[in-house]
């Protein structure tokens, strides 16, 4: 429910503004990954009434492009590698936290190694590559959550691609966005941190004159006030599908998260009549047994 809702406010932007909508598929996270989930989710979206211009693109099909650009950085001098494991990043007792609560790389690597078969031949095995944040602050505006500024030393040098080749997600994204010419970008509030470490990418690689617009929206939460996920419950669209739900049902939901008022059912082109960007509520959005129970009452 909670992609879902991101999703359908990408949409109602998009259509409000002209926009053309690119479904990207990001399935880089090997472990993470489950088998037909892009399916399923193609499907979410078809029933709710979603449409998209371009795709879906699939990330595990372009690694190769962003190997390319994970090389220009590294002999650059912009990115190195690095052969610390996780464990012991989170063990220097040096390092702080960002604000996500993730360790702070202490840079323990930077400059340690000439090449990236120096380090490989040092550890015996693959390294990762590190990106080199400068130190200074990086501040956005954006168009929905104000302005920001985040202080490079409190980022840390961030991967960019795991010890088994796997570019990670700053990177993918960046280069994505820009091969295929994303202006605005619409995601949750979660990723602003992310925000400031894309933007040090886009002008590492020469790219900072495609610089997208971001508009970052609260998350959906439960009543605990955690990100809504398996402990919450069962809270995929496919569950409610199952269960007979109809989409017009959800759809009223997801219009009440989107600021829309007094539509218990609501087709997706009544909701992109009736929606305002300025509808928006500025809070996480609370998903709770009261939501489930509305949504099973049709």
């Amino acid at each position: 429910m909670g992609n879902a809702r991101t999703f359908i406010l990408n949409w109602l932007l998009a259509r409000a503004g002209g926009w053309r909508i690119v479904l990207r598929i990001d399935d880089l996270d090997g472990p993470r990954v489950k088998p037909g989930a892009d399916r399923q989710a193609i499907e979410d979206l078809n029933w709710l009434g979603i449409d998209w211009d371009e795709g879906p693109i699939r990330q595990s099909s372009r690694t190769a492009m962003y190997c390319r650009a994970i090389e220009r950085l590294v002999e650059t001098g912009a990115a190195y590698p690095c052969i610390c494991t996780r464990r012991e990043t989170e063990l220097a007792a040096s390092a702080p936290h960002a604000e996500d609560g993730a360790a702070v790389y202490p840079g323990t690597c930077r400059g340690r190694f000439k090449s990236v078969a120096e380090a490989r031949s040092a550890a015996g095995r693959e390294p990762a590559i590190r990106f080199r944040v400068p130190d200074q602050a990086i501040e956005f505006d954006d168009d929905f959550a104000g302005h920001f500024r985040y202080e490079g030393a409190r980022l840390g040098d961030f991967v960019i691609a795991k010890s088994d080749g796997t570019p990670a997600y700053q990177l993918a994204v960046v280069v994505d966005d820009a091969e295929t010419h994303i202006t605005d970008v619409v995601r949750g509030d979660d990723l602003l941190e992310s925000t400031a470490r894309q933007i040090l990418l886009y002008h590492a690689l020469n790219l900072a004159d495609r610089l997208p617009r971001w508009r970052h929206f609260p998350l959906v939460i439960g009543v605990d006030g955690l990100r809504l996920a398996k402990r919450h419950g069962d809270t995929r669209l496919d569950h409610y599908r199952r269960l007979g739900v109809r989409p017009q049902r959800v759809l009223g939901l997801l219009a009440r998260w989107c600021g829309v008022e007094g539509a218990d059912s609501i087709s997706i082109s009544a909701l992109r009549d009736r929606f305002r960007q300025d509808f928006i509520a500025h809070t996480p959005i609370i998903f709770g047994s009261d939501d489930d129970a509305w949504l099973l009452t049709n």
